[in-house]
């Protein structure tokens, strides 16, 4: 079954940083709306360092307009399902990184493109929002290492009951979503440079925190920062 997700996106800009007045609202298509025999649901996230720009393409097909650094679409895109050829282009239409994945009818899922100096990744992950609970009263959190850098990061999720995540994440790594007592989290990320925050988690939310940036970078839109976007309710 897919589950129905209410979604309210928005991308939370790091302490300090001004926050990005957009709001996206959408309802998700359910199993009735959506003919599972040939559509999924994709969305994309340009979290490129050195491109102001980044274009998404599916077989030769845009997905919408392009999307400035450190947004998103702001919802899922219905697309066909199957194996689809999935391309990143800068502002200038050159090709950064094409990827071939399988997408199964029904399902939901992220693109997210990283890297910086030619090295760039279109990093695809399936959404797996039917193992979310709606009734366990938790929220749920996962996150993206998009840091620009060549090594792991460190990465730790904590709260007042103590530590939910304490680990190294590798470039491109997308970690399961995890269950959490809804409040506030301590997120930290250390690569060379290291940036916390807090964020705040509901109930039945389901977020995405997005590790991004590059060390070192005297550019502060383009520093190691956190953000985090709000995936949706999870409705049983």
């Amino acid at each position: 079954m897919i589950r129905k997700f209410l979604l309210r996106k928005s991308i939370v800009v790091a302490a300090g940083v001004v926050s990005l007045a957009v709001l996206f609202t959408a309802c998700m298509k359910d199993k009735n709306d959506v003919p599972q025999s040939q559509v999924s649901a994709l969305m994309a996230f340009n979290l490129v360092t050195d491109q102001p720009a980044v274009s998404v393409g599916l077989s030769g097909n845009l997905l919408g307009a392009p999307l400035n650094y450190g947004n998103f679409t702001g919802t899922y895109l219905n697309i066909y399902s199957g194996t689809r050829q999935l391309s990143a282009y800068n502002g200038s239409n050159t090709l950064l990184d094409s990827t071939t994945y399988t997408f199964e009818p029904g399902k939901y899922y992220s693109v997210f493109v990283t890297g910086t100096n030619n090295n760039y990744k279109n990093v695809v992950v399936q959404d797996n929002y039917d193992s979310l609970k709606a009734s366990s009263g938790k929220a749920y959190v996962r996150y993206v290492n998009a840091i620009a850098a060549t090594s792991a990061s460190t990465v730790s999720i904590s709260s007042g009951e103590g530590s939910l995540v304490n680990n190294s994440a590798s470039p491109g790594q997308v970690s399961p979503f995890i269950a959490v007592t809804p409040g506030s989290l301590n997120v930290n990320v250390s690569n060379g440079t290291s940036a916390s925050r807090t964020i705040n988690v509901a109930q039945q939310k389901a977020y995405t925190i997005l590790l991004m940036g590059q060390p070192n970078q005297t550019d502060t839109t383009k520093a190691v920062q956190i953000r985090f976007i709000e995936n949706g309710t999870v409705r049983d």
